[in-house]
């Protein structure tokens, strides 16, 4: 089968949706499937505003369809709500190429958190990108339920997983990160406003506090918290030993839609603690981590959870089924309109 997946998101970021994407191209070109991934490194492109690390490509309809055209494809999935997408279903629309789409981040609540912009006013626009749509994938029940609500029914689940072959429980503790004060509690992801990883670094719990990642609020974090170990970016092995070394892992964000490091840090043993949003609480359970709308007391919590059974439940995330999960979803294109 010959998959387009057109995509606003993908290498140099890092974040959950271009590990998504990057890992169930992985497993389906595994399965003898053609992937052509459409992203914004093919294009033109201007920074992102207030966020100049995210990258805008500027792309014209017909370029889009050049590439749909020569590739052939037998679905087309659009991941992304951004301007190569934009281009991608005008495109489709009006060759009659039937799509799916992905709601993969809480949008309206991140440009609220970034701008101020309401986000009831960028529902509007999510509603006009998806209503075309002949399944939109969604990672969990409460997002799916949110997009109900807002007016799109034909929803789909669309699972994550985790590269068991890097996050385990027996991966060595990180070097940097063993042997600090405990217990050591651990924040992996993007350093900016919208994870509100600021309620992580100002809360009380004894221990240390490290964070993982980079983004545009790292500078100003680093000044204002100097007890807090800031390590940079980290992937694949060398991500799971800081798992490994963490006695707990804190998700302070209320704006994902699932939470990709929450069930790495699982599948190594790291207990999680969440407050009680979309993402925490459609995957933790008691055994696994613990959500409070007091941070602090999620942490006391997630500290007495037995990493062993952390472990095995992170274990039951896997790419093989969220590639299979993917699959179903695709809305097959006829060899009529292939061919006009």
């Amino acid at each position: 089968m010959r998959i387009a997946i057109v995509t606003d998101a993908w290498e140099p970021q890092v974040n959950g949706v271009v590990r998504t994407l990057q890992s169930v191209r992985q497993v389906l070109e595994k399965q003898g499937h053609q992937v052509l991934v459409i992203s914004p490194d093919r294009f033109y492109s201007v920074p992102c505003p207030t966020y100049p690390e995210i990258r805008l490509a500027m792309v014209r309809s017909k370029t889009i369809g050049d590439l749909l055209d020569e590739f052939s494809p037998h679905a087309v999935h659009l991941a992304t709500e951004g301007p190569v997408c934009v281009a991608a279903r005008r495109w489709c629309l009006k060759h009659d190429f039937p799509f799916t789409t992905a709601y993969h981040t809480q949008f309206p609540d991140y440009v609220e958190a970034r701008s101020g912009v309401p986000a009831e006013w960028v529902w509007r626009y999510i509603r006009w990108f998806h209503e075309p749509a002949q399944a939109i994938l969604a990672s969990t029940e409460s997002i799916r339920t949110s997009l109900r609500a807002h007016g799109l029914s034909r929803v789909r689940h669309w699972g994550r997983g985790v590269d068991l072959a890097n996050f385990r429980p027996d991966a060595t503790p990180h070097p940097a990160i063993a042997g600090l004060p405990g217990p050591v509690q651990l924040y992996v992801g993007r350093v900016a406003v919208e994870k509100n990883l600021e309620a992580f670094l100002a809360s009380g719990h004894a221990g240390t506090k490290v964070v993982v990642g980079d983004g545009p609020a790292r500078a100003t974090l680093e000044a204002k918290y100097p007890d807090v170990r800031f390590l940079g970016s980290m992937f694949g092995a060398e991500l799971a030993s800081a798992y490994a070394a963490a006695d707990v892992f804190v998700f302070p964000s209320k704006t994902d839609t699932f939470g990709l490091v929450m069930i790495e840090a699982l599948a190594c043993g790291t207990p999680v603690a969440a407050y009680p949003v979309t993402g925490p609480v459609d995957i933790l359970t008691p055994q696994t981590g613990a959500m409070d709308d007091d941070l602090d007391a999620a942490i006391a919590a997630a500290l007495t959870c037995d990493s062993a059974a952390c472990a095995d439940y992170g274990r039951g995330f896997t790419w093989e089924a969220s590639a299979r999960q993917f699959l179903a979803a695709l809305a097959p294109i006829d060899e009529e309109a292939r061919a006009a």
